[in-house]
């Protein structure tokens, strides 16, 4: 398990993914020795250190492998997307696609060894802050919240990805003995990221002065979110009802206003990971979807990250806006496939969700400010990814030029929003069905709804009318069967976050992993070759192989003490 030392983390100060002219805008000074963090000066160096690895990279030269929007763990593995670009690129995503999947598989280990530097990192802080000497008890508090809130979030990443994953704490890290991290992982962690998530939540202030550090209602967000992930509802309903009676939150007004970089940081985010570029410490922007941009028009690389045709069927509404839930994938929404840019197309005239448009980019719908989407000339390999590009985390025009796009224009400063009121709404629904309450789960799925079918938040064409035929509206019959709500509940969450990274961990957590995506892999087999006989394996494949390397890595006294997971 690789570690970073006292040392190591003061020779990557320079180098961290930051908001401009936020906390973690820190530029390096000299090298400095373990002793000289013993003060508040080396401390919130060490801290800085431990936020920076939130983005995923720095660890080692990791970058897509291990990006914070987990967009190959949550997103490629899933139904929302195809790995895109071609064929043999990068074809250790393509193993996780089509669920052939080894131990040694170099993505595994490139996010073991992201979020474990992260816990090394979080353990510094809390190691360095009891011996610092200028530092009152109070302030040594603060820090110590907010080094748990990241410690848990990066235990909470490693639970989701292997479950059976090893706990490290402060006490138990020693940065100068390699055997201190060689921990086994044969108990589950809930317990200690609840233990560092509720320490978080009740020392953290409600607010920072500091853009980009954590919270009380991040750390109660994420104590929640944990909660949520256990089927704990009891417990997560009133974390999450405090969340919205705090009165620090609000929707904003438009949908796509969670994905633009000059509403970074606006009142609908809980907690986001903060992105920079230009700002005289390297590639800081959004590196870990450096591959996901169209092969033409904005950039010229990679092809990556292809929304799927699933993905794209599910924006289908009926008469009255509300989305095919069981029959959405019965028949594909019309694309260009096979046609070239210069060959007519006319877009799907049926009725759609406008979030679609904000997720997706379609031919002939205009992708932000570039104009409209002219189908093949942006796209690597039609045959191999299919004719979608995704579009939630790109750059506008009009971006170009200003301090928020780099002179890598694949790097912008566009932040990655971890938790918003809209996750709280959503989980609430959860919470409300489990508790008995569909009723109370249609209220909170309805003002998620309002929020999508405000008009002025459509996707326009040049003209100023709606891009597509945007229907959609809000549940108006009572709910009163159980099953049916939580299947409702759970597609406006696919809805409302998809290319978001959370699609498969949701699947797993809801228990429906294995039948959604034998069935997503069955159809699409028909244009998506490489799917032909693949399958998810229910009790295998929900969690991910520990990294082979790491197996290895971990023996003590000549024996291995991380153990595989089953089926692999």
């Amino acid at each position: 398990m690789k570690k970073h030392t006292l040392l190591a983390v003061a020779l990557t100060i320079g180098s961290l993914t930051a908001c401009k002219d936020s906390f973690l805008d820190v530029q390096p000074k000299a090298v400095l020795g373990a002793q000289n963090f013993y003060n508040s000066t080396g401390v919130n160096y060490l801290l800085v250190g431990a936020y920076s690895l939130l983005d995923g990279w720095g660890s080692g030269g990791t970058s897509y492998h291990s990006g914070v929007s987990n967009w190959v763990f949550g997103s490629v593995s899933a139904d929302d997307a195809y790995k895109g670009s071609t064929t043999g690129d990068q074809p250790d995503i393509s193993y996780i696609e089509y669920k052939s999947i080894q131990p040694d598989n170099g993505y595994f280990r490139g996010k073991w060894r992201s979020v474990y530097d992260g816990v090394a990192r979080s353990n510094d802080v809390l190691q360095a802050v009891e011996k610092a000497t200028d530092m009152s008890a109070t302030d040594k508090t603060q820090v110590q919240a907010q080094a748990r809130f990241l410690r848990a979030y990066y235990h909470f990443e490693a639970k989701k990805m292997w479950n059976m994953a090893p706990y490290i704490d402060d006490k138990t890290y020693n940065p100068t003995d390699l055997n201190s991290t060689k921990v086994p992982n044969d108990k589950d962690i809930w317990s200690n990221i609840e233990a560092d998530l509720k320490f978080a939540a009740e020392n953290l202030p409600a607010k920072q002065s500091q853009v980009g550090r954590a919270t009380k209602w991040a750390a109660t967000a994420m104590l929640a979110k944990a909660y949520v992930f256990q089927k704990k509802w009891t417990d997560a309903k009133p974390l999450l009802e405090s969340i919205i009676a705090s009165g620090q939150y609000k929707l904003m007004d438009k949908y796509h206003d969670n994905f633009r970089t000059v509403t970074n940081n606006n009142t609908e985010s809980i907690f986001e990971v903060q992105f920079s570029v230009n700002d005289g410490t390297g590639e800081n922007g959004n590196n870990g979807d450096v591959l996901n941009y169209p092969y033409g028009g904005p950039t010229t690389c990679c092809g990556f990250f292809q929304p799927s045709q699933n993905l794209v069927n599910a924006f289908k509404t009926d008469a009255t806006g509300l989305p095919l839930v069981d029959t959405f994938n019965n028949s594909d929404i019309t694309s260009d496939q096979g046609l070239e840019s210069t060959q007519a197309f006319t877009p799907y005239t049926g009725a759609l969700d406008p979030r679609l448009d904000w997720t997706v980019g379609r031919r002939g719908i205009p992708f932000l400010d570039w104009g409209a989407m002219p189908g093949k000339s942006w796209v690597r390999d039609q045959g191999n990814g299919g004719p979608y590009v995704a579009k939630k985390h790109l750059f506008y025009k009009s971006d170009v030029g200003t301090n928020t796009f780099a002179s890598n224009n694949r790097l912008n400063a566009n932040n990655f929003r971890m938790i918003k009121l809209s996750h709280i709404y959503l989980w609430l629904a959860e919470a409300e069905v489990e508790a008995g309450s569909p009723e109370k789960a249609r209220e909170y799925v309805n003002v998620i709804r309002k929020r999508a079918s405000n008009p002025d938040g459509f996707v326009k064409t040049d003209a100023g009318q709606p891009a597509a035929n945007y229907v959609i509206g809000l549940y108006t019959q009572p709910w009163s069967d159980k099953v049916a709500a939580r299947k409702a509940v759970q597609f406006e969450h696919r809805l409302e976050f998809a290319l978001e990274g959370h699609r498969y961990f949701d699947l797993v957590r809801w228990g429906i992993a294995a039948e959604t995506l034998n069935a997503y892999m069955q159809k699409e087999s028909v244009m998506r070759t490489y799917f032909k006989g693949a399958s998810f394996i229910k009790g295998k494949h929900e969690y991910y192989p520990i990294p082979l390397q790491e197996i290895l890595n971990s023996k003590l006294d000549g024996k291995e003490t991380l153990k595989q997971n089953p089926g692999y």
